[in-house]
């Protein structure tokens, strides 16, 4: 096993996560991996990026995810499978079998996919679950997207749930709670700089 660390960052929506990652990111020189899995996965799976954008990190109520294709040749979980897996299935599993390699190639951050779950029996993996106050991501996301509070809590509320409930069901874990995650951040009570100060310390420590 490689000595480099790797460091995955779980995130409640509107919490900052993704900015958190690209800060730490930033600060160490190493790569970050998030968004930018989905366009590796439809790359490898010859479909376009919005389509395996509709599954990601989502397994509720979407037509996409119960769709079809032919067989991928990429992990040995789907190679060995009597049949051909679900879109969102094989989108996971590829996802994961790319998070491990760029997890051996060298240090790096990846934000959310179960990476913290895909990477469990690496030692030198830095798991953390970035949260914050409620009323802080409401106005975060408003912002973002231009959306009422009101709006905005109704998105928070179902990106969450989708969330919470792909990464219980690919790791049988609770989402965001101390017996899934090494380490539990609130970035309302520490702010954006202090989280990711905290977070270099864990890396150069």
């Amino acid at each position: 096993m490689a000595e480099h660390k790797i460091v995955t960052i779980g995130r409640q929506f509107g919490s900052g996560g993704h900015e958190i990652g690209n800060i730490l990111a930033t600060r160490l020189d190493i790569p970050l991996y998030d968004n930018n899995l989905v366009r590796m996965v439809a790359e490898k799976l010859d479909i376009r990026e919005e389509t395996a954008r509709a599954v990601d990190e989502t397994t509720l109520n979407s037509f996409l995810a119960g769709y079809v294709i032919a067989p991928i040749e990429y992990t040995s979980a789907i190679r060995e499978a009597e049949y051909t897996p679900p879109l969102n299935e094989q989108v996971y599993e590829l996802q994961s079998d790319i998070i491990r390699r760029l997890s051996e190639r060298g240090p790096c951050v990846i934000v959310g996919r179960c990476a913290d779950y895909v990477l469990q029996d690496n030692p030198n993996c830095i798991n953390v679950f970035i949260c914050a106050d409620l009323e802080d991501r409401i106005q975060r996301i408003a912002k973002r997207y231009d959306l009422s509070e009101k709006k905005a809590a109704d998105k928070i509320k179902k990106i969450d749930r989708e969330r919470k409930y792909y990464y219980e069901s690919h790791t049988g874990l609770d989402w965001g709670s101390v017996e899934a995650h090494q380490v539990l951040l609130n970035v309302s009570r520490l702010g954006m700089e202090r989280t990711v100060d905290i977070l270099e310390m864990m890396y150069r420590g």
